[in-house]
């Protein structure tokens, strides 16, 4: 009896230390991306103001292959919080495209920054708008991509199919290495701006940044969510660049649907009164902003967050 007496007093001091010393804060686990994008460093700056604001909360980001990825951990209870396209994440609750069926478990909290839809071509080929891309030889992203899918979109919209032109299915470095080489004609890239790939093509390449027609643009936010207008701005690669239209998708963070919502609201207050932080983890945080924080959001809000968006 002394030896069981003793056990229990010993494991209950232990609890009473582990628990003095921090051990039992609730942990917040954050998916983000790969640690060369955006995602990774981003996760990583909310995670360091979530653990110097947020009572009781432990907050960690890990590496992952984004949007797909985490919004299926999510929905398997792997995670609390998450990155991801805007598009990703309404195809993933309508049960679309990459997803064979529709998936629970996570909400909305806000859109970040827009992931800009770029139709790059090189000036030799002569291409100065969508339609001039019947005939040619083009990058729309790696198969079954989220830039893939706006590449599909974007072409039929301009009455363009892929029988129309030569299919490429490459990533961003490749694509850009494709027109340096004059293998391919043009590229469409969805990433934020600048974007190094074609910054590094514009510094060895003459190239042509395609517009996206106005008419076209406006019928396609209006039947898909997830889609807001863009303006390339003047000079963005080059001084000499007109200003160009096009369309955006959003980077967006998403929430378990069983996390509080006290918690989601506290960690909406360390995101929107902390904005100026962002920017130091990657360019693309710049552009967090409370008057944008619902543009192109394609699901549900997280309560937590609705209640944040009433307050403000």
């Amino acid at each position: 009896m002394k030896k069981i007496l003793a056990k229990a007093t010993a494991i209950g001091a232990a609890a009473l230390l582990l628990s003095a010393c921090g051990d039992f804060d609730e942990e917040l686990e954050i998916l983000t991306g790969g640690e060369q994008g955006a995602y990774y460093p981003l996760g990583g700056q909310l995670s360091t103001l979530i653990n110097e604001n947020v009572e009781d909360y432990d907050a960690s980001h890990f590496a992952t292959s984004a949007s797909v990825v985490n919004l299926n951990d999510l929905s398997d209870d792997q995670g609390d919080l998450a990155l991801t396209q805007n598009d990703t994440a309404y195809y993933a609750i309508e049960g679309e495209v990459d997803f064979e069926e529709p998936l629970e478990g996570f909400s909305g909290m806000a859109t970040l920054y827009p992931e800009v839809i770029q139709i790059v071509a090189t000036e030799a080929s002569g291409i100065e708008t969508v339609e001039d891309l019947e005939g040619m030889s083009v990058a729309v992203g790696d198969a079954g991509s989220g830039t893939e899918v706006v590449s599909n979109q974007i072409l039929e919209a301009h009455g363009i199919t892929y029988d129309d032109i030569t299919v490429e299915y490459q990533d961003f470095e490749d694509a850009a290495d494709g027109l340096q080489d004059a293998n391919i004609d043009a590229a469409l890239m969805v990433a934020g701006t600048p974007t190094g790939a074609i910054e590094a093509l514009e510094a060895q390449q003459d190239i042509t940044m395609v517009e996206v027609e106005e008419e076209v643009s406006d019928e396609l936010v209006n039947e898909y969510p997830y889609y807001t207008e863009h303006e390339l701005e003047e000079g963005l690669y080059n001084e000499d660049d007109d200003a160009v239209n096009t369309l955006a998708v959003q980077a967006m963070l998403v929430a378990h649907d069983e996390l509080d919502d006290e918690i989601v609201y506290e960690v909406m207050e360390v995101i929107f009164d902390n904005t100026d932080t962002f920017e130091t983890a990657h360019a693309s945080g710049a552009h967090i902003d409370l008057e944008t924080a619902q543009d192109g959001m394609p699901i549900d809000l997280h309560p937590g967050a609705e209640q944040y968006f009433e307050d403000q």
